[in-house]
Formats: C-alpha cells, structure tokens, sequence
C-alpha cells in the first residue's frame, strides 16, 4: 500500500524525453482483467471482451487494448525455453487469441514479471528469460507488455527492466512497455528512457479509500507525465461495484485529468448501464487523450475540497473541482488560476451534465459528497450565447470543526443552507430556494433570499435550523433542496439535490469499550476499522486478535492509516484510555510500518503521540473529554508511507455517565 501525500509539494523536474519510437502518444486505454478474475483467467473472457468493445461503443470512445494479465501460462518453459499458454484455460493458444482481438480492430496485451516467477508464483517470469519471451510475445502478435515487479531477487530495478526494453527493441514489433514497478524505486525519475507507463503505486482496490491514496500519490507526479511517458495509478475500477457510481464518476474524471492511462478493470458481461456510460464519457475520455498530454495539476486542496487543472492542446484548460469528503461543499476557483488568460467571458462546458454555461471568470460548484465537477473552458467564444453557470447546492453546517456535518445527533437544531449564486456575466431572475425534511422533524427557516435579480457573483440563499426528534437515534435520513431561477433565453431553470444524514446512536450512559459502541463516522485507509482484531484486508471481519509488540489485546479497534473514528458523546464523558501502536499483523519478513495517535475532543487536540514504529511497545495515552460532545480519534501515516500500517486502539475505553 502506498502513502497518503498530506501535503502535495510542488516539483521542480526537468521534462523527460519519451522513448523515439512513437508509442503511447497518448495514455493507452483498453481492458485488464485481474481486478475481476484475478486468476480465473480463460480466452473466453478475452474474446467476449473484444466482443464488447465494438458492440457497445468502447472502441469507438478509444478504447484499443485487451491485455491478460497472470496465470496465462503452464508452470513449466517448453524443450526450448519458450513460454507455454495454460492448455485448460487458453487451448487456442495466444497467438490464435491475438488474432481473434486484432481482426476486431483492436490491439492484445500480455503479462509478465521481472522475477523468477510471476506474482501470482503460478508460470515462469522473465528474468534471464528477457530475450526469448520478447520474442515469443511479438511472434504471437503482442502489442503491450505489463511487466511486474514480483520474485525479483533483490536484483536492481533499472537493470531488470532495462534489460526487457532492450529484448522488446531487438524484435522490431512496436510494444507498448507497461513498468508495473509499484512505485518502489521511484520509476517516474527514470522510466521516461525505459517504458512508456509506470505505475507509481501499489494496486488499486475497489473502495473509495485505496482510490483516495493513490490519488493523493500519483497527484504529485504531474511534471514527469507527458506524450510517450506516463504516471500510471493503476486500473479502473469502475463497474466492479465497491463504489457508488457518483464515486466511480470521481474515479473516472480524476484518472483523466491525470492523464492516467484507462485500463477497463471490470468484467463487462457484468457492467450496469449506469457504469458503462461512465465509461463512454467521450467527453471526458477527449482530456485523457489530448495530444498535449499534461497531467493536471493542483491548483487547491483544503480540507479534501480539491482543484485540478489541465491545459489541453487548443487553449481549453480542464477544471475538475472534487469532493473528497461525506458532506456537500462550494468549491470553486478562477480562470486566472487555472491559467486560462484574461476575459470578459468564459465558455465552461460541463462535462457530466453535458452542458454549454458561461461564467465571467469564477468556476465553482456545491459538489456533492464523493463527487466531482469537470469544466472544459475557454477564454472568450460565443460565452455570451450560453446559460449561466449558477452554482447550486445544499449545505449542512459542521457541528465542531473535523465533525462532518452530515451527523445530526437527535434534539439537537443544526442549520442548513440552500443557495444559488450566480457566477455569469448576465443576471438570474426570481431566485427561489426550499427545503425538505423527512416527516415529524422540526424545519424552521431563519432566512430568506432578499434579492429578486442576482448580479454576477452574487447568491441567493435560504437558512433552515433543523432538529431530529427524539427516536431517530441511530437511524439514517435525507434532506432534499431545490433552487429554481430564471435568464434571459433560458429557463425555468430546476435544481434538486439531497444530503444523506446520520443520526448517532444515543450518547453512552456508562463506562464502556469503544468497541462496543456504536461509532458516528468512520473513514480508514485499507478495509474498515474492525471491532476487536486488527485490521486484516479489504473485506470486514478478516483481521486477527490485537497485537502489539508481541502483547495480545482482547478489547480495541484495528485500524489501518490514515484512518478516522467518530463518536458522539453528548457531554457525558469525562475520559478516554488506550494503549497505541502498530499491529503486529505483516508477513514476517516486512519490518515496515509507523503511525501517529492523536484524540480530539470536539475540535481540539486532547493528546497525541509522535511516531510510533512495528518496533515500538503499546504506549498508553489518556485524554480528557469533559463536557466533549464528540470523540474523533485520528491515525496517520507517520509521513514515511502507509506500508503496513496497521494501527490499534487497544484497550480503548470510554469513562461515562
């Protein structure tokens, strides 16, 4: 696993020079199938995938690559040292399946490692083998090699994978060369001269938190990315159904403005309609594939509102503005701080909603949680024949800072906005805002919009304070909000959007284990927080008895940074108690792993610890939470990475009334 970058530093890198040979001019997009098969692997996946690719339209958006990935292979070289396809799995033979993807149009993709054996330890890798399976990989048509990183040897990066361009050189065919190296050795500072894409982190897995590490890595590579050379941050997990399809929208959007290469990462046999018109977005697949090939830029991130950046090759500059958080958010910039020149007006065109706008200078949005908003803009143009851009949303105020807003405890008044704002050089008429809660909560409105005509900047905006009644504890609720306005030539204009709301489960009445309690938020870096084990993978409920240091804790939380916990207390604690430290679950020869404690009171810092390390005894920690209606306990990565940083709360308890 990869590190969260809490900071996005600014490079300083002299441009790299792609290889001369023309390939990957710009970031290759087609199919893999190991997020889905994994090693259930057969030729017939592959050939109904070529299959998909023409009738539904996913070669027309540009998608041209169907690679196997893993366990292609029978364990053993034939009498002359060649690679040999899995004779259960592909009877065909590979060379028959690349002739069945090529006479579809389309180009065919293979796998191997830079190891003794693949990842998989199923079939033979390429080490020392370099020059025969180069060839055998062009005498059977292959056109893009990912080459992986496992059973290396402790043999160097740049030599082994140097060693495979040279062997793909010398067979003549042009192959596109995929770095699989993980990041390891920091491929982005050498891998222009070597490959066409490396991957810059570890995999990707189908949740919304691996999503958000590796764009928080990959992010701050942009310089290194170009025409012929690529930031790769791994597949698309879109379609495979972890995520949300408002999230995999996100995933999508952000892999294009970083220029990311698009490997479809589901079985498409199974992807929802919804899911595959993500994946058509020609006009967000058109910014992955501009033929300047700069990887966007972060213009702003404060407090996961995020602003990207990328200049395309007619003028046009791409803004995405993401929302990484649970709660709806205005997030916006400026023309002049993506770059775009100065303008009496700009054309935005949003590219989910398919949209024409124009806004006189400021792009911005309310985003919804887990969802991102893609501007194409361009200074000048016919700007004054669209409809204006009108950010519209809904927002709920946060409690305490760090406490997300969507948490409502019951009997407790918490304020709402509803609003529109008007970024457009020509006016909005009638602005009118409402809002809706669900039956037998209190709504009281405490403000009004005041103006009947809103000038360029200017918002219309509706207060509510809310209340949950008395047993809505531990349930879940929506509200929905509406804007409607009007403009010369456009409209009525009708805006609905909603926010998904917690209500916590009533606040401890006595002393008790935080694991027995039921938490308000949780966010972690790799699977959930886990109730008394460690946290294990991705799936809940896989971890181990809680170990730190060798001591075995029976009561605690397993996390695994960054991570975050909320609970809601409601005055009624007086102290928390915990032993910290990095879980002892890793494989036994990985001496990795650091993270940092820190519990909040409300929105103040109680008590933290410095890094602590897989060598370091549990240390106890005690904060006091007098009068605190909330409880967050934060971990993160302890800057080195988030490698093997599984963290325990052990022994976590709560001091109530």
């Amino acid at each position: 696993m990869i590190a969260v970058a809490a900071l996005l530093p600014v490079v300083s890198v002299t441009p790299a020079q792609a290889l001369p040979d023309g390939l990957a001019l710009t970031p290759p997009m087609g199919f893999n199938n190991w997020n889905t098969t994994g090693c259930a692997v057969d030729e017939q996946i592959i050939r109904d995938t070529a299959d998909i690719f023409v009738d539904k339209g996913l070669k027309a958006a540009g998608y041209q690559y169907v690679n196997v990935d893993d366990c292609w292979a029978e364990p053993q070289r034939d009498a002359d040292g060649r690679m040999q396809a899995n004779k259960a799995r592909f009877p065909g033979g590979i060379k028959a399946l690349a002739d069945y993807v090529h006479a579809k149009g389309l180009k065919f993709g293979i796998y191997t490692s830079a190891g003794t054996l693949t990842c998989a330890k199923t079939q033979p890798g390429a080490l020392d083998h370099e020059d025969v399976d180069a060839q055998t990989f062009a005498d059977w048509g292959v056109d893009y090699l990912k080459y992986d990183n496992c059973n290396n040897q402790g043999r160097p990066a740049l030599e082994r994978y140097t060693k495979m361009r040279d062997a793909l050189q010398k067979t003549g065919r042009p192959i596109v060369y995929s770095l699989c190296e993980w990041g390891e050795n920091k491929p982005w500072t050498w891998g222009a001269d070597v490959g066409h894409l490396w991957r810059t982190t570890g995999d990707i897995k189908d949740n919304w938190a691996k999503m958000l590490q590796i764009l928080k890595a990959n992010a701050p590579l942009a310089p290194y990315a170009g025409p012929g050379h690529w930031n790769d941050p791994d597949m698309l997990e879109v379609g495979n159904g972890g995520m949300t399809t408002e999230e995999y929208r996100s995933h999508f959007s952000l892999w294009a403005m970083m220029a990311a290469p698009l490997l479809i990462g589901a079985d498409l046999r199974k992807v929802s309609p919804s899911n595959f018109d993500v994946l058509r977005n020609a006009e967000v697949i058109a910014l992955d594939q501009d033929r300047r090939g700069v990887q966007a830029r972060v213009v702003s991130n404060q407090d996961g509102h995020w602003v990207f950046a990328k200049p395309l090759s007619n003028g046009d500059v791409a803004v995405a503005l993401f929302n990484e958080t649970t709660s709806s958010a205005t997030i916006g910039t400026t023309a002049a701080a993506t770059g775009l020149p100065q303008a009496v007006g700009y054309a935005a065109r949003d590219l989910w909603a398919h949209q024409d706008l124009q806004t006189a200078g400021r792009l911005s949005a309310v985003v919804p949680p887990h969802a991102t908003v893609v501007y194409r803009v361009r200074a000048g143009g016919s700007w004054w024949r669209d409809a204006p851009l009108v950010s519209t949303g809904l927002e709920v105020a946060s409690p305490v800072p760090g406490v997300p807003g969507e948490i409502t405890p019951a009997g407790k008044p918490f304020e709402v906005t509803v609003s529109a704002t008007d970024e457009a050089r020509v006016p909005v008429f009638d602005p009118r805002v409402t809002l809706t809660a669900p039956a037998g909560w209190r709504v009281e409105q405490v403000a009004r919009p005041r103006k009947v005509v809103l000038g360029t900047g200017e918002t219309a905006a509706g207060r509510w304070r809310v209340t949950p009644p008395a047993g809505t504890e531990g349930t879940t609720a929506v509200l929905h909000g509406g804007v409607t306005y009007r403009a010369l030539g456009f409209g009525p204009v009708t805006w609905s959007g909603e926010q998904q709301l917690t209500v916590p489960a009533a606040p401890p009445t006595a002393s008790a284990w935080a694991s027995d309690l039921r938490w308000a938020a949780e966010k972690n870096g790799y699977g959930p927080v886990e109730r008394d084990m460690s946290n294990g993978g991705i799936p809940a409920g896989d971890g181990k008895p809680l170990t730190i240091n060798g001591v075995v804790y029976p009561k605690g939380l397993g996390a695994h940074a960054p991570s975050e916990v909320v609970f809601y207390l409601g005055g009624r604690c007086t102290a928390f108690t915990a032993d910290v430290g990095v879980d002892d679950e890793r494989e036994a020869t990985n001496k990795q792993g650091s993270a940092t404690f820190e519990v909040y009171a409300d929105g103040v810092r109680a008590t933290a610890t410095g890094v602590r390390t897989w060598q370091d005894p549990a240390l106890p920690l005690a904060a006091d939470l007098s009068g605190a209606q909330y409880l967050r306990l934060v971990i993160t990565d302890g800057g080195d990475g988030n490698s093997y940083d599984r963290s325990d709360w052990a022994a976590a308890h709560l001091t109530c009334a």
